[in-house]
């Protein structure tokens, strides 16, 4: 049952002063035994109230059979200080929401992590599951032996020979960021600031955390000083962990003191210089959250961009000012921006900031966690730092920290904290940029001689405009005020606007800017404008004003060139992930595979150039979308019969690579069952598990498909990683054809997966949505099914995938 926004605010006027001693039992093999002695403060007694329990067996309160009904704990009759003691047998559950179970294939350990976040932590104990009843947690934890047991407070005392492993109470934290991680880690621990640190990964992932502590603590301890030089409140918890765990449904979690993520960020072999860089960002995204989120906590869900929004800008700002990402906004332009303009184009599009109202229940604020909440609001930030100043903006910033530390907090005390540190207009500026949705159009006009900046649009925009010559030889770089109608400037062959992301508006360039950019992109020195035009590019394909024959002219002729590795991968990986299944037919789909095929040979072939030198960290990313769009099978074999661990042409034979290019050997109808058989006998590790699922999904054959749909919906314990993996593999934009029947049975499978596995595992199969061009029926029989009635999550997923497709006409 979702929590509403009025059962949340009236059980906050009844209640405070919460706190919770907790114990988890994780020896039985099939539930944990959760004990929980809960204690409050009630303004009313004689009141009754409830705790959320998601799924519970056995659940007594004093020993006595609870009032146990829809997910609630009745507790009727409240004292003044009330102290009741629930027991209760909690189910595992390997989809990530929750006690995820999972065993690692390469040695057969298993690992018990609690993964809590909105509506979860319900399902792990009994709670009064919402933000503003913020509570100190005191954990101990049962484990079997030979484990080890991480979370939020600091390790009071070592389990074993049946003793259980205490940790220290917290502050008052939200109980959406409990955690506790078990199982046999390995572990790297020190001491920084006064403070413990530590990184931790499953065990058969010793040697990739070994091989890469040095950076990950480097990088911890530079964004840690930096945020103890812009924050006037220090570090607010006693310790500092950080754990790479299995089966995260996030990329990670910003748990105070014990921060998770996804463990895919740890491969097994060496990361490439873009992966560091998404890591590097992701570490300062979830240290932020020590501060947005966790000190301070918004009160109800309609603020998520109090937390998100803040902690995505200072992922990126920290990244680059403390751990050396250079040129980092310009991932975020090229990799999450565009993100951010479709989901303000989709019919769900929302406020960045919303009002309460707009948030009615839990269920509703699920779907807000989105690219508007993190992009959008991120780039929105940005615009306010340009408009305000850095001076003003962390003034205001520390404000707000200072004055509701350890509590919760809301838009209004937000913007009452920047005002008090700018005489500009802040609450006019939220209304113009949080408040509404959609975005500002800036187009460069130029009428004969005259030449002049049009905004389509009504907010204020403080942006810089960068001219060229034909030569693309800078003329000049400008800050400028947009507030209306059309501002004048000087001629120029490339008049670029926005050139360093400073605001959120779409670019439309005048004809004359677009020939020069369109015939020397790769020639423009600054690599935050080229990912600017690049994600213009994906912008202009989404809503139908270049042709995907369009796109990929100009992949052939500009990304041969780039050196900027954030702007390779991400268009690369648009290419494949949104060009091909949305706008590019079955029938064009082998032609456009092959000439991204040949644009990566030909930019490898660069790379081996004497001036070319510098820039072998693209040459993995290269090779692995060779891999995954050449139909050359002389090459793909060549790769899998290398000798493990070997380099060819600059390039490691890795285990990435090797299941990219068996995958496409699948998709071919070149690999058979007994080749990724052969295959994962070399690799046991859990990439070797989930790339032998995704080949096997590829092939093209009905016989394959159908064994792959019955893994995918017939199986009632999939893992979420299973699933994803089974997924990817199974649709084909190049073999629409043969997966046609599939639509009409994944239109009707998927609301019942969806019933039966929960929101969390939904998001994963609405995610699973057909990957290639679909026709006006197909695209009605989705409509025709939301009519009817589907889960809440899945409505979203389907319908924000619709509307993108129909955004291009397509």
């Amino acid at each position: 049952m979702s929590l509403t926004l009025g059962e949340a605010r009236a059980r906050r006027e009844l209640l405070a002063d919460v706190s919770y001693d907790l114990h988890l039992d994780l020896t039985g093999p099939e539930h944990a035994e959760c004990r929980v002695v809960v204690r409050f403060a009630c303004s009313r007694p004689g009141a009754e109230t409830f705790l959320e329990l998601a799924h519970g067996d056995r659940v007594t309160v004093d020993g006595e059979p609870a009032a146990y009904a829809n997910g609630r704990i009745v507790l009727r009759d409240l004292a003044a200080r009330t102290e009741v003691v629930v027991e209760a047998r909690v189910p595992y559950v390997t989809d990530g929401d929750g006690l995820h179970v999972f065993t690692d294939p390469a040695d057969q350990e298993t690992y018990v992590s609690a993964y809590a976040g909105m509506d979860i932590a319900q399902r792990i104990f009994p709670c009064f599951d919402q933000n503003d009843l913020k509570a100190r947690v005191t954990l101990s934890v049962t484990a079997p032996e030979r484990w080890s047991v991480l979370a939020n407070g600091r390790l009071e005392r070592a389990g074993g020979a049946g003793e259980p492993w205490r940790f220290a109470p917290t502050p008052p934290i939200p109980v959406a960021m409990f955690v506790l991680c078990a199982g046999p880690w390995h572990s790297v621990r020190w001491e920084h600031a006064g403070l413990p640190f530590g990184w931790h990964a499953r065990r058969s992932l010793a040697a990739a955390l070994d091989r890469d502590v040095p950076e990950l603590r480097r990088v911890t301890e530079a964004c840690f000083e930096h945020y103890g030089e812009l924050f006037d409140e220090p570090y607010p918890f006693d310790s500092y962990d950080q754990v790479m765990v299995p089966g995260h449904n996030w990329g990670a979690m910003e748990t105070p003191g014990c921060v998770t993520y996804r463990d895919e960020l740890l491969p097994q072999d060496p990361p490439g210089l873009a992966e560091r860089r998404r890591r590097t960002v992701i570490v300062a995204h979830e240290m932020a959250h020590m501060w947005f989120g966790n000190l301070v906590t918004m009160t109800w869900w309609e603020d998520t961009w109090l937390q998100e929004s803040f902690a995505d800008h200072m992922g990126f700002r920290v990244a680059e000012a403390a751990a050396g990402v250079k040129d980092a906004w310009a991932d975020f332009l090229v990799q999450r921006a565009p993100q951010a303009y479709l989901a303000d184009q989709r019919r769900s599009t929302h406020p960045v900031a919303a009002r309460a109202e707009e948030v009615p229940d839990v269920d509703t604020a699920a779907g807000n966690f989105d690219a508007i909440s993190y992009a959008k609001g991120n780039a929105c930030l940005q615009q306010l730092v340009t408009w305000l100043g850095e001076e003003s903006f962390l003034a205001g910033v520390n404000a707000y920290l200072s004055r509701h530390r350890f509590g919760n907090a809301t838009l209004a005390d937000f913007v009452d904290a920047l005002s008090s540190a700018s005489d500009r207009d802040v609450r006019g500026w939220v209304d113009d940029w949080l408040r509404t949705t959609g975005f500002d159009t800036v187009r460069v006009q130029r009428e004969g001689p005259a030449l002049g900046l049009l905004r389509e649009g009504s907010r204020r925009h403080r942006l810089r405009v960068d001219r060229y010559d034909a030569a693309l030889e800078p003329l000049s770089a400008e800050m400028l005020e947009i507030a209306d109608g059309v501002l004048p400037l000087l001629d120029a062959a490339l008049v670029l606007p926005n050139a360093g992301g400073e605001t959120f508006a779409r670019v439309r360039l005048d004809p004359a800017s677009w020939q020069v950019v369109t015939e020397r992109l790769g020639q423009l020195p600054d690599p935050t404008s080229r990912a600017l035009l690049w994600a213009g590019f994906f912008d202009q394909v989404s809503v139908g004003d270049l042709t995907a024959a369009g796109f990929v002219d100009l992949l052939e002729r500009h990304l041969p060139g780039e050196r900027n590795v954030a702007v390779v991968t991400a268009v690369l990986g648009w290419t494949g992930a949104s060009l091909l299944p949305r706008h590019v037919p079955e029938n064009a789909v082998a032609e456009v595979l092959a000439r991204v095929a040949g644009t990566c040979r030909a930019a490898l072939r660069d790379l081996r150039a004497p001036d070319g030198r510098h820039a072998w960290d693209l040459a993995a990313p290269l090779t692995r979308d060779l891999a995954g769009s050449t139909s050359d099978v002389a090459l793909l074999r060549s790769w899998l019969d290398s000798p493990e661990a070997t380099t060819r042409d600059g390039v490691a034979i890795d285990s990435s690579l090797r299941w990219t290019a068996l995958r496409r050997l699948a998709a071919l109808g070149e690999a058979d069952a007994e080749a990724v058989a052969r295959e994962q006998d070399r690799d046991r590790s859990a990439t070797g598990e989930l790339g032998a699922a995704r080949a096997l999904a590829a092939r093209p054959t009905p016989e394959a498909k159908e064994a792959a749909w019955a893994v995918l919906f017939e199986d009632p314990v999939i893992s979420n990683r299973m699933f994803t993996a089974v997924a990817d593999g199974f649709w084909d934009p190049a073999r629409a054809s043969l997966l046609r029947g599939f639509v009409p049975r994944y239109v009707e499978a998927a609301p019942q997966l969806v019933t039966a596995r929960g929101p969390g595992f939904g998001r994963l199969v609405g995610a699973a949505f057909p990957r290639f061009v679909l026709d006006a029926s197909e695209l009605a029989a989705f409509d025709e099914r939301i009519a009817r009635g589907v889960p809440t999550v899945l409505r979203r997923a389907w319908q924000d995938e619709l509307d993108v497709r129909r955004l291009s006409g397509r």
